[in-house]
């Protein structure tokens, strides 16, 4: 009876697991939640109060959920952790978000600090995608419009004449679960429409099960009656439809966005629907939400747009159905559940559970993998838009310590971070779980290899990890498809920086980047990540913020020059590394900014000479 009782009190005195919801999910989810956690549903808190209820809650919250509408910025993370309690037991463990998107986490703060970030990705495709043949059958029957005008009192048929969509071609640009999924509802097993489509990473097999003619991106412009886009939005996706590939449209193009608001230049669309090019755009998603309904609120742009009779509009809906936000709700609590019980979770953003013990010396080791992929993915050869990118090939080598015993057996989590982080440059909802499948499916190589060197060091370090991503250029040729494809090498890149022919070859390209960790083993220092290689040239550079990478060849009055043309356009320089070979040779040089650097100031640097390439990198 006695040990009984001991038992009783022990189960009493073992902490209820907390969790905070911050924004309205399905109440199917809040119940899920409670059969395992004490839960607080506190909404519409700001910044300033969700700090202060997960920092001053007592024993502190173990998940927080949200959906878009709370930003867990990085002091958010902070408080719910505990200020510089990196993965403190009684805080903060897990940030869900019921949904897909992450940008309102602040991931790579959470990762700092060991909390984990799952998000339910599959919630809403269907819904997503449902959304996007509603708007694009309302536009293309004028039903917003009609339906004003009916109970307005209007009988007004011929005014509101549509068209048919059945025979039509819909172009889609970006082919993830959601365009997936709207090409088999508008394809022939649906709608009954011709679909072209254009993703860089997804192969033509998979094209062709789909029903789909896989274009070039300026290919489908002109034959599409419909367009719709389905990509992620990053730097190099922000207005990706601007006025150039408006001008390249059939006239009486209609226009739908779903997706995220800012893949289209709102400015553009607007000129183009009053040019008479765009007959029509339906939109659920917009630059800044929520627009502004006039003028004097805020963005013209999007005041008049929204004026428009051409442009049928939602609030952002596209998840907005019961049965996607019931399956969010409840996918988000499993996946907490499993989380905080210590258990593999489907749909980790930014970690992969493996053994705690060993999780704990592979943190900083982490942060590193994440900065080298992110870091690789923004040095990839740029093309045209008409141009394909195919990675071939993927290497990663992990040499001394990190390599050796226990630590070796981590090496295949920090290979899946560095690959999440490459390829969420590329494609929408990659994550630990996934990254490897998405990499089969591109039909990328992934080989990894672990030399431990003789008592368990390489060349000047302790440990190193390295990157080697081989791609290969093709341009897409609407006939044939025949690849034809033109090699960057040194050797070319040192003519056309000298002025002369640009050699060419199969079209492959391989770039290396290379990282450490500096303070192990330096008397408590910290574990601090460096780059300290590109390329073959040894550097040391800090992986954080904005990095402009510059290729040149080693000669006089060129490092003078490009610090002058920062320092005229007010960007500041917070750190310079250069790394050469020879005199007179190729160079790389990486320098740390404090502010982003404008396309405008690039194209200055792009013109000193003995300039072959410029980068601009966030980590």
């Amino acid at each position: 009876m006695k040990a009984e009782a001991n038992e009783s009190g022990m189960r009493r005195r073992e902490r209820t697991k907390r969790v905070l919801v911050t924004d309205h999910i399905s109440e199917e989810g809040i119940k899920k939640l409670r059969e395992f956690a004490e839960v607080d549903v506190e909404l519409g808190l700001s910044e300033a109060e969700l700090k202060e209820r997960l920092a001053g809650s007592g024993a502190g919250y173990d998940a927080l959920i949200v959906r878009s509408g709370t930003q867990v910025t990085k002091e958010v993370v902070e408080a719910g952790v505990g200020a510089g309690e990196t993965g403190a037991a009684s805080k903060l463990k897990i940030i869900g978000r019921a949904g897909v998107g992450v940008d309102n986490i602040d991931v790579a703060t959470a990762t700092e600090k060991g909390v984990l970030v799952v998000n339910t990705p599959e919630a809403n495709s269907v819904s997503a995608a449902e959304h996007t043949i509603a708007m694009l059958l309302a536009l293309a029957r004028k039903i917003p419009a009609a339906n004003a005008s009916l109970k307005s009192g209007a009988w007004e048929r011929k005014k509101h004449t549509g068209v048919e969509v059945q025979g039509k071609v819909l172009g889609i640009i970006g082919l993830g679960r959601v365009g997936s999924e709207v090409a088999k509802r508008a394809g022939a097993g649906g709608l009954g429409m011709r679909i072209v489509a254009y993703d860089p990473f997804v192969s033509l097999e998979r094209a062709r099960e789909l029903g789909i003619s896989l274009l070039g991106f300026d290919e489908v412009f002109p034959v599409a009656d419909f367009l719709t886009v389905h990509t992620p939005l990053t730097k190099d996706t922000r207005h990706l439809v601007g006025a150039r590939e408006f001008g390249l449209m059939k006239n009486g193009v209609q226009v739908v966005n779903c997706a995220r608001g800012g893949i289209i230049d709102e400015a553009a669309l607007l000129d183009a629907i009053k040019s008479g090019k765009v007959a029509g755009a339906a939109l659920d998603v917009f630059e800044s939400e929520p627009p502004a309904a006039t003028a004097t609120a805020g963005d013209e742009v999007e005041a008049e747009l929204l004026g428009l009779d051409e442009v049928v509009a939602t609030p952002h809906l596209g998840a907005s159905t019961e049965e996607a936000q019931r399956t969010a709700a409840v996918a988000i609590a499993e996946e907490v559940r499993t989380a905080l019980e210590g258990k593999p979770v489907r749909n980790a953003v930014n970690m992969v559970y493996v053994e705690e013990e060993l999780l704990e010396g592979l943190k900083p080791w982490l942060v590193l993998a994440e900065k080298l992929g992110g870091l690789s993915a923004q040095l990839v050869p740029i093309v045209s838009k008409s141009s394909r990118i195919e990675i071939e090939e993927f290497k990663i080598s992990y040499e001394g310590e990190i390599a050796a015993a226990g630590r070796g057996r981590g090496t295949r989590l920090l290979t899946v971070a560095v690959l999440k982080s490459f390829l969420s440059w590329f494609a929408d909802g990659v994550n630990f779980v996934n990254a490897e499948a998405v990499a089969r499916k591109f039909g990328i190589k992934v080989t990894e290899s672990k030399t431990a060197g003789g008592g368990g060091g390489v060349e000047n370090f302790s440990s190193l990890v390295s990157l080697t991503t081989t791609t290969r250029t093709a341009r897409t040729a609407t006939t044939t498809r025949t690849a034809r494809t033109a090699t960057t090498t040194r050797t070319a890149r040192t003519a056309a920086a000298k002025g002369t022919a640009t050699a060419t070859g199969n079209g492959k390209e391989k770039k290396t980047v290379a990282g450490t960790l500096f303070g192990r083993g330096g008397g408590g220092g910290r574990d601090e990540p460096r780059v300290v290689e590109i390329d073959g040239f040894r550097v040391d550079a800090i992986p954080s913020g904005y990095l402009l990478v510059c290729g040149f060849l080693d000669k006089p009055r060129v490092i003078g020059p490009v610090c002058t043309v920062l320092g005229d356009e007010g960007v500041n320089i917070a750190g310079m590394q250069v790394g050469r070979e020879n005199a007179g040779g190729e160079a790389v040089m990486v320098l740390n900014v404090d502010s982003p650097v404008g396309e405008e100031t690039i194209k200055k640097i792009k013109k000193v000479k003995n300039i072959f390439d410029v980068r601009l990198v966030k980590l």
